[in-house]
This record gives structure tokens, C-alpha cells and sequence, in this order.
């Protein structure tokens, strides 16, 4: 059975695997085809109209990282990030509607060209009287750049292999990083300053087996994909929100105007105010700034199952329920005190109902996020108010405990807690019998809620 299982799971990864391999261009005739778009594309063409557009001047949107491509061997000089970001900014605003750029980053080509044609009337039409008509001027300077590129914000993965089958994922994720300011060219006023990022992301999955199948008979098989997102891709769409961001900002400042000004209520405007609005208050990966969410004091009540080990090697897992009281030492620690009750049963020879009590020192790993494991030591007593079949009458016996869990916050007050326990007594005498040297321990988990009152 649990070979059919290994087989069927081979097959239905190596056939996902597999799948990008039906998508690669085996025929040498593919033609050209446009560049794709980004999602922010779509948001850029669905903008209101201006009530007239404004002519802009790019001279140069330049890389500012100074970083270079990772290379595992020797040095690499190519550049991180695209070189072109200047046509890449040209292109958004040109097709934004809301912009008529001019010529400004090869200007010098263009004087000359313009030089050129002067010469050729004067040459062959004598008239040194036509003149070209004046080039635009601008009345808004964009300037900018890429500022950081930074790698590896998220690394991880995950892998299994058992018998000479392996499966494995990994994944890394960068991030870009733009900032584009519109100056006013009659008094070089700095109107408007917009800052976006856009995260790359790179995955990797493969397979493999290697194992032997019948004597002198090695079988061996890999696969596997690769995803990388394109930086230049990356980079457009940073800069079309960047585009979109110095729009939408001119607008409620007053700087340009819509046509219809009860277009202010556009779908793409309102929604471009609320991610503003919702950046305030979360960092690079989308926590929130607000410290300490957890409160200064907690209670809880957490469902318990249990079991012991000790000299007699049968032992059910039990239900039980205890209460905990926490008190915030510090941004990281807590110290807990705990009340419950437990059933510890063996059959035909102990049938125990106990009350327990106890404080422990408990470490939050993560207090300022949603998800924070925890550990914890500390120590309480056990004592037994009924004991159908107990082979001995046990008074109070203490013990050390160690615990492990995770903690998830459901709202601004309440959790949902999971932690397991042990429980080293300090006697060996619990089962009413002497054996070995070591003392007995009981085994169990807790689920329940948790809940925050205060600030810590």
C-alpha cells in the first residue's frame, strides 16, 4: 500500500514537474510579439481624462543602486537592474494620456539633426529666412531614479526524501525600489514626490530518484522547473505606479485638473487612496508598526489531552481544561500562572482525577506579529482528589515543566493557542511503583482561546 502511495505521489509531481517542459520553444520560426504588460497597465489606461495634458521632460531616469549581478563564480559586471528605465518612464507617460513628453535625454542628437536640416534649406533653397518651428518647452521636470535593489527580503523551501525519492521546493523573493519627483521648471519647486517598490520573485521545484530496483539495476530520474521573474518587468511596473501614484497626487493637490471633475470618485483613484492610506501603518513585509499588540495581561482556557509515562508502558490519552493567567515582564516575556484538571488512566490499574497548579516564564518570540511561537519552563504541583484504582494514595507531587506552542491572533484581542508539554515529576513513586532510575513524566497538548486586556 505505502508503495502505491510513493508511486501515484512520483507520478503526479514528476507529471506537474513536467509540465513546463510542453511550453518550450522547440520550433526555431517564433516570431516577435509584443512585450507583455503589467497588472498596473491596466489601472494607468483606466484614469480619468486630464483637462489637459502636461508637457514633461525625462532627461534621465538612471540606476542609482551601483549594485551588480550575483555571479557563484568569478566577477560579473552586468548591472541588476535595467539600464533603460529612461524609455521604460517615456513609454508610461506617453501612453498614460496625461503627459506629452519630449526629447530631453538625447537632446544633443536632436540640435544637430535640426542644425542639419537649417543647412540644407539655406544650401538648396536659398532661403535663409524659413525657419523650424520652436521646440517645446516643459513646464514640469521629472527626475528619479532606481534607488535600491535588495535581495533576498524572503528566502525558504521545503523538501522531503524518503528511500531514494526526493521532492524539494524552494523560493526567493527581491524587491526594487523607485522614486520619481515632478519640479516645476519656472521656479524649480519640488511638487510632487512618489515612492513605489516591487517585489521579484524567483522559485525553483524538482524531483528526483535514485535507488536501486533489483540487483545491478540503478534506477535514476530528476526534474524540475525554474521560475525567475524578469527585473525589467519588475521595474516597469514600479514605474507605471509611480506614473499612476504622481497622477492621482497632482490631482488631489491641485496641481492639474480632471476633465470632469466628478470623476475624482473613479474606481482606480479611491483605490490608489486606501493602499496609501493602508502603507501608513504596516512595514516592508505588511506587519503592522503598531508594537506590542499583545496586551499586558491575558487569560485563557485551553482544552487538554494527556498522558503519562512511566513504569507501566500503556497509558490512554485523557481530556482535561486549564486556566492560565499571564503578566507581561516585558515586550518578549510573560509569566504565566496555570490552574487545571486532568484524568490520567491505565487500564485495570490507575484511574487518576488530579488538580494542578503552577507559574512558568514563558518567551514570545514574535509579540509584534500575528503568528508568535512561544516557550516556556516553570514549574507547579499535582494533586490528587480522586483516584478510583490507584495502586497508592498520592498527596502533592511536584514537577518542572517545559512547553512549546504557537499563538495566532483572530482580532485586536483574542487568540487562538496550541502549545505541547511535558511534565518532569519529581518522584517515581506517581504509578505507585518504584522501577528504574528515572522519575515519571506526563505527556499532552493544549487548544483553546486566549484573550488580551490592556496594552502592553
Amino acid at each position: 500500500m505505502i508503495k502505491r502511495l510513493l508511486s501515484a505521489l512520483f507520478l503526479s509531481s514528476a507529471l506537474v514537474a513536467c509540465a513546463p517542459y510542453f511550453h518550450q520553444p522547440f520550433s526555431s520560426d517564433r516570431g516577435a510579439e509584443l512585450g507583455p504588460e503589467t497588472a498596473v497597465k491596466k489601472d494607468l489606461l483606466e484614469l480619468p481624462d486630464p483637462k489637459e495634458p502636461i508637457v514633461v521632460a525625462v532627461y534621465k531616469f538612471r540606476d542609482q543602486t551601483g549594485q551588480y549581478k550575483p555571479s557563484n563564480v568569478g566577477a560579473n559586471w552586468s548591472t541588476a537592474v535595467t539600464q533603460g528605465a529612461t524609455n521604460i518612464l517615456v513609454r508610461a507617460l506617453e501612453e498614460s494620456g496625461w503627459f506629452v513628453p519630449i526629447e530631453r535625454e538625447n537632446i544633443s542628437n536632436l540640435l544637430n539633426e535640426r542644425k542639419i536640416i537649417r543647412s540644407s534649406r539655406e544650401q538648396y533653397e536659398g532661403n535663409t529666412g524659413s525657419l523650424l518651428p520652436p521646440l517645446l518647452f516643459a513646464g514640469v521636470l521629472l527626475e528619479g531614479g532606481i534607488t535600491s535593489y535588495e535581495t533576498n527580503i524572503y528566502t525558504g523551501g521545503a523538501g522531503v526524501r524518503y528511500f531514494g525519492t526526493d521532492a524539494s521546493t524552494q523560493y526567493r523573493e527581491d524587491r526594487v525600489s523607485i522614486y520619481l519627483r515632478a519640479v516645476s521648471t519656472s521656479n524649480g519647486k519640488i511638487l510632487k514626490t512618489i515612492y513605489t517598490t516591487k517585489s521579484i520573485l524567483s522559485q525553483e521545484v524538482s524531483m528526483g530518484v535514485f535507488r536501486y530496483v533489483k540487483f545491478k539495476r540503478l534506477l535514476e530520474a530528476e526534474t524540475g522547473y525554474t521560475y525567475n521573474e524578469p527585473t525589467e518587468l519588475a521595474v516597469t511596473e514600479a514605474i507605471e505606479k509611480a506614473v499612476l501614484g504622481l497622477i492621482v497626487e497632482g490631482v488631489l493637490d491641485n496641481l492639474w485638473t480632471l476633465s470632469d471633475q466628478e470623476e475624482i470618485e473613479n474606481t482606480v483613484i479611491q483605490e490608489y487612496m486606501n493602499e496609501k492610506e493602508e502603507r501608513l501603518d504596516a512595514n516592508h513585509i505588511g506587519i503592522p508598526f503598531e508594537t506590542n499588540r499583545r496586551g499586558k495581561i491575558y487569560a485563557s482556557l485551553l482544552g487538554t489531552g494527556q498522558f503519562y509515562a512511566g513504569d507501566y508502558s500503556v497509558s490512554k490519552i485523557r481530556p482535561g481544561g486549564v486556566f492560565n493567567l499571564g503578566f507581561a515582564l516585558h515586550n518578549n516575556f510573560y509569566l504565566e500562572t496555570m490552574f487545571g484538571m486532568q484524568n490520567i488512566h491505565v487500564k485495570d490499574l490507575m484511574n487518576s482525577n488530579e488538580f494542578y497548579g503552577g507559574s512558568s516564564l514563558l518567551f514570545r518570540a514574535n509579540p509584534d506579529g500575528l503568528f508568535s511561537p512561544f516557550f516556556g519552563v516553570g514549574g507547579g504541583v499535582y494533586y490528587d482528589f480522586e483516584d478510583e484504582i490507584g495502586l497508592s494514595k498520592k498527596t502533592l507531587i511536584p514537577f518542572l515543566s517545559y512547553q512549546a506552542g504557537l499563538e495566532y491572533l483572530v482580532g485586536s484581542r483574542f487568540a487562538l493557542t496550541g502549545k505541547v508539554f511535558a511534565n518532569q515529576l519529581f518522584s517515581d513513586f506517581y504509578d505507585g511503583v518504584k522501577v528504574g532510575e528515572f522519575n515519571d513524566h506526563i505527556w499532552g497538548f493544549q487548544l483553546g482561546a486566549t484573550y488580551y486586556f490592556g496594552k502592553n
